[in-house]
């Protein structure tokens, strides 16, 4: 008898023949990190279901019928124990998602899938055995943490799992046309960045910028033949440090045969100007960007790197914090698909000082088996280093890829920072009026508005407002003219929010910032004489408060850490200055590094894969789409939303001209429940939670965005 496992048509695809290919993909994916026999028994065990009779008059008949075929293997594990235990939360989970291991008394636990009546499937002895497994699943060492490495190795084994499965079956379905496109090897990605970088490498004038970047460049390929492991590439802004980390990186993995390079940046604009300078050097069809502001169409020009995404098989990937830290805490296959493919990889991540405080430590933690059980390396990019050498094993000393770094922070140094003290809304604007072209940042949304009310009643005139309460495309819009008006050198006053902070090349005469964390600062002053044209003495970045202003909940600690951290150090770049700032804020956070306990839901082979899914968000799903029509498009597409409904391809572009907010109906006076209990704002439809249109459009203002003083609208 032939046990079938896909139909199309006429064609089949035998079980046997099913779990031989998966083994032998899963088997192929973990042999990067040491662990092919692990994937391989994942692989062949995965579907022994199938060969139930039950699976076979479903399939062969085509029929609806709910059959489960994934607690087989589970159970077979199960009851082998020792190791194979392991096994049986990737197999349980292949479809479902890793599960919780709960108890018999949860069926859609571990426990209670493995004692869970089902299907009799023995007649998988007639064609299949139980490969043997002779390796630990890891290094076991007394100091680390054993019950997190094993939940990691776990969700390393499940990726492999289901990237083969899927693999295999769409191998089947499609007679082996997928349209699956890897990209270029190592060797010839590192011959085109050579040739884009040739000319630069000639300089030797450590004197000028093109000079000290090259410097850095130079440094950063050589440091590249380095063994495997953690590194720090401290570089002032302007020091190129992008072509530098990207040398680095092509050099390491030729040097010890390297899968892929990814890149992880916090904000979707830098991601988009790096995903461009990539192409440029070494050819789109290398480069995924994946994340929420992109999609590849069903189209024969884009389609394989819409494959491509499912699961990164792609030389260079360009991905968010929230992307690469979700998936690895993730427990659906849609999102740990992928992650087998970080082994073996050179991981650089932009903005360091960006990664998520709430999760800190299990996002360290993380790292930290990236390196020691999956062969790879990790780079931590910023201006402003965190201390995180503080929670990286000790054994693993950081490597800095900067030479002579506090040279270089020297010479690359644009600014004169002043600190001015605690002043009054009226008493800045004073000191503004006199300035041509100054970008002044505030903490919260509310002060950027009533700032620049107040800016326009005194009567300036070519004055902006920035922040995220104004939707993408009118952000875009101002945005535009505020660089339209700089380079023309003409008089441009911005109000703006941290949103300037990072990713937005704007170079203004003066900044005021409002005091804020160290890192936040530092990055406020890179919008000052960005360019290195007027002198340093002249490019004044003044750190204020407003008196009697109360600090916002979220930004207590950091400002209050500032505070302490200034009155021992004159200047507020200091290298020593920072390092002591984020140690000292590190301490305060103490136990918040883990807001939600990530770390302790995993003990004694008891782990909650499911449960940490749910917590682990670095973005709090409390939030609010505000949708505004203050443009045609938006009128049209709000129109196909309320008639055919919420497609992935509609919501995104309707992310555009949405605005998003914080609160629900139970919240008293946040600006949501506002505009919510005064008929401002109503829902598009009852299918789309949490998303919501602008009825009152006086309440969204071409110049701010939506308006913070609903109390004062009401009374017009």
């Amino acid at each position: 008898m032939e046990y079938i496992a896909h139909k199309d048509g006429e064609r089949i695809q035998t079980v046997k023949e099913h779990l031989y290919g998966t083994a032998e993909l899963a088997g192929s994916f973990a042999e990067r990190f040491g662990k092919k026999e692990w994937g391989y028994c994942c692989g062949m065990l995965h579907d022994l279901g199938k060969y139930s009779k039950e699976f076979q008059r479903k399939i062969q008949n085509d029929t609806s019928e709910r059959v489960d075929h994934s607690t087989a293997g589970a159970k077979i594990c199960n009851e082998k124990g020792g190791y194979y235990s392991i096994l049986s939360y990737c197999i349980a989970g292949h479809h479902a998602g890793l599960p919780d291991y709960g108890n018999t008394a949860i069926g859609n636990s571990l426990c209670g899938r493995c004692k869970k009546k089902i299907c009799d499937f023995e007649n998988y002895k007639n064609e299949i055995q139980v490969p043997l497994i002779h390796t630990n699943p890891i290094v076991f060492e007394p100091t680390k943490n054993l019950d997190f490495s094993l939940s990691v190795f776990v969700r390393m084994l499940y990726s492999c799992l289901v990237d083969a499965d899927f693999l295999d079956t769409e191998s089947f379905m499609k007679n082996e046309n997928t349209g699956r496109v890897s990209g270029e090897t190592m060797e010839v990605l590192e011959k085109k960045l050579e040739k884009h970088i040739a000319s630069w490498l000639s300089n030797n004038e450590l004197e000028s910028i093109n000079g000290r970047r090259t410097e850095i460049l130079r440094h950063c390929i050589e440091m590249g033949k380095q063994e495997k492991g953690i590194y720090r590439l401290t570089v002032p802004t302007g020091g190129g440090k992008t072509i530098a980390s990207l040398a680095f990186a092509l050099r390491h993995a030729v040097k010890h045969q390297m899968n892929r390079i990814i890149y992880v940046i916090p904000y979707t604009s830098i991601i988009e100007q790096n995903s461009q300078v990539f192409r440029e050097i070494l050819g789109a069809e290398n480069i995924l960007e994946n994340h929420c502001n992109v999609e590849y169409r069903d189209s024969e020009e884009f389609y394989p790197m819409q494959l491509a995404s499912e699961n990164w098989d792609k030389p260079i990937v360009v991905t968010t914090n929230v992307q690469f830290f979700e998936s690895l805490f993730g427990n659906k296959s849609s999102k740990c698909r992928k992650i087998h493919n970080i082994a073996n990889s050179v991981v650089i991540f932009d903005e360091a000082q960006m990664l998520p405080m709430d999760y800190l430590r299990p996002c360290v933690s993380v790292l930290q088996e990236l390196v020691d059980n999956y062969a790879s390396s990790i780079v931590l990019c910023t201006a402003t280093q965190p201390a995180l050498e503080m929670f990286f094993s000790s054994k693993d000393k950081m490597i800095e890829l900067c030479p002579r770094m506090e040279e270089q922070f020297r010479f690359f140094e644009r600014v004169t920072y002043e600190k001015i003290g605690k002043i009054t809304q009226d008493e800045l604007i004073m000191r503004m009026q006199g300035n041509q072209r100054t970008l002044c940042i505030v903490n919260t949304k509310k002060a950027a508005q009533e700032l620049y009310k107040k800016l326009q009643g005194e009567g300036e005139n070519n004055i902006y407002h920035l922040s995220t309460n104004m939707y993408p495309k009118h952000r875009k819009r101002i945005l535009n003219m505020i660089r339209e008006r700089l380079k023309n050198k003409e008089k441009c006053i911005v109000i703006s929010t941290s949103l300037v902070e990072a990713g937005v090349d704007l170079d203004f005469d003066i900044v005021y910032r409002q005091i804020a964390g160290m890192d936040s600062m530092i990055q406020a002053a890179g919008r000052c004489n960005r360019n290195g044209e007027k002198d340093v003495a002249d490019s004044k970045v003044y750190i204020f408060d407003f008196i009697g202003e109360k600090k916002v909940t979220n930004q207590k600690l950091q400002i209050e850490t500032t505070e302490f951290v200034l009155q021992d150090y004159e200047k507020v770049d200091d290298l020593i200055g920072i390092s002591d700032y984020f140690k000292r804020l590190y301490h305060y956070r103490g136990a918040s590094l883990d807001k939600k306990n990530i770390m302790g839901e995993f003990k004694q082979m008891r782990f909650n894969f499911s449960k940490v899914a749910k917590e682990f968000k670095l973005i709090e799903e409390n939030t609010k789409m505000i949708f505004i029509t203050k443009e045609p498009k938006a009128e049209e597409l709000l129109n196909e939303l309320k008639i055919k409904g919420a497609s992935r391809e509609r919501l995104r572009e309707a992310g555009q001209y949405c605005v998003q907010v914080y609160g629900d109906e139970r919240t008293e006076n946040s600006l949501f429940d506002k505009l919510y209990s005064n008929g401002m704002i109503r829902p598009i439809s009852e299918d789309m939670q949490d998303f919501y249109e602008l009825v009152s459009q006086k309440q969204y203002s071409d110049k701010w965005g939506l308006d913070f003083s609903v109390d004062d609208m009401l009374m017009m």
